[in-house]
């Protein structure tokens, strides 16, 4: 093959990839189409392809289906309400590691609202409108309806780099579900109630809950799905040094 035929494969392949990652967004209603098994374990396998620190392939995932699922959504939303009814019963579901920071600041504060009140003003929701906020955010704990939920652990003697690497797995595997036409939304909703989840699905006794995962086929009526979420230029976070 000469060096012409070479970069126009070289060039469709970088359309292609660069179409996938700017195509993935976090979806917030899908339908109730089924994901085949077999699906889901080409899509793991592909994301294993994932680079790890001296490939210790530091990930571990609980894919929820049917009555797992269900029962599982039903014991957090159980309790996620009973927080809503008081607060103090919250201090007994912590998150193993701040996924957040514990004060935000600037500029990542403006983006948190900006982000929160998009959404918001898509479904109708009013700022003080506190039943509606518990329920929007009780979304989460649905898998916002998706027939698929995932839950990711990883050791919790690893240190911090190996949740560098199960970032990298995580985007493998939302852009390999991309490209097959499957919708995923990364939730981080989920790392209050480790001592609920990682019972349910069986984990050993050094896991640590990461995140969870909804995936499935995105609801396209749903306004929420419409959200296109802003990106600060390159320019902005980019130094070059010559």
């Amino acid at each position: 093959m000469n060096k012409a035929a070479l970069n126009m494969q070289s060039d469709k392949r970088q359309t292609i990839v660069d179409a996938v990652i700017e195509s993935r967004s976090s979806i917030r209603a899908f339908t109730a189409q089924e994901v085949p098994k077999d699906e889901i374990m080409q899509i793991l396998r592909v994301a294993s392809r994932a680079p790890s620190g001296t490939n210790c392939q530091p990930w571990k995932v609980y894919v929820l289906r049917g009555k797992n699922r269900a029962d599982l959504v039903d014991k957090i939303c159980r309790v996620h309400d009973q927080i809503y009814a008081d607060s103090l019963i919250g201090a007994k579901y912590l998150e193993e590691y701040d996924y957040y920071p514990r004060k935000w600041f600037e500029p990542y504060l403006a983006r948190r609202r900006q982000n929160g009140y998009a959404l918001y003003a898509l479904l109708g929701i009013e700022k003080g409108d506190k039943a509606r906020m518990h329920a929007q955010h009780q979304r989460n704990f649905r898998f916002f309806d998706a027939p698929i939920g995932m839950i990711f652990t990883i050791d919790r003697n690893l240190g911090h780099g190996s949740l560098v690497d199960c970032g990298m797995f995580l985007q493998n595997l939302m852009l390999a579900a991309k490209s097959r036409g499957i919708d995923t939304c990364p939730q981080a909703a989920w790392n209050h109630f480790g001592r609920i989840i990682l019972p349910h699905v069986g984990a050993g006794p050094n896991e640590m809950l990461l995140c969870g995962m909804a995936i499935g086929y995105a609801n396209g009526n749903a306004p929420e799905n419409s959200l296109l979420t802003p990106r600060v230029p390159p320019e902005s976070f980019t130094t070059f040094l010559d």
